[in-house]
């Protein structure tokens, strides 16, 4: 059985998953957005997997969060951590923060 997932069933199932911390109220529907546009692009359907989008994406409220946890603060610019991201995951930018899938 299928069952077709919008942004508001989306933020219940993870609710319902005693994972609504886990990302803001915008970084969901960042993620929410970036699954349906891989979904279209790759013209497959994905399941719904709460756990799993925890364990394989991160939130950070801007790239210096991001930056300041994986570099010496002086290693890289802000810039320079984004395009070294870009070039190696899935990195979704919105206007509250950006999403990495993990590595």
């Amino acid at each position: 059985m299928k069952q077709t997932v919008n942004h508001y069933s989306f933020i219940e199932a993870f609710k319902s998953t005693n994972r609504e911390d886990q990302f803001s109220h915008d970084g969901l529907l960042a993620l929410f957005d970036h699954i349906t546009q891989l979904e279209e692009l790759l013209e497959e359907e994905t399941e719904l997997d709460v756990i799993a989008l925890c364990c394989s994406y991160t939130e950070y409220k801007d790239i210096d969060a991001f930056r300041n946890e994986y570099f010496d603060i002086e290693e890289l610019s802000d810039e320079e951590a984004l395009e070294w991201l870009k070039d190696h995951t899935d990195v979704i930018e919105y206007d509250t923060g950006i999403i990495i899938q993990n590595f």
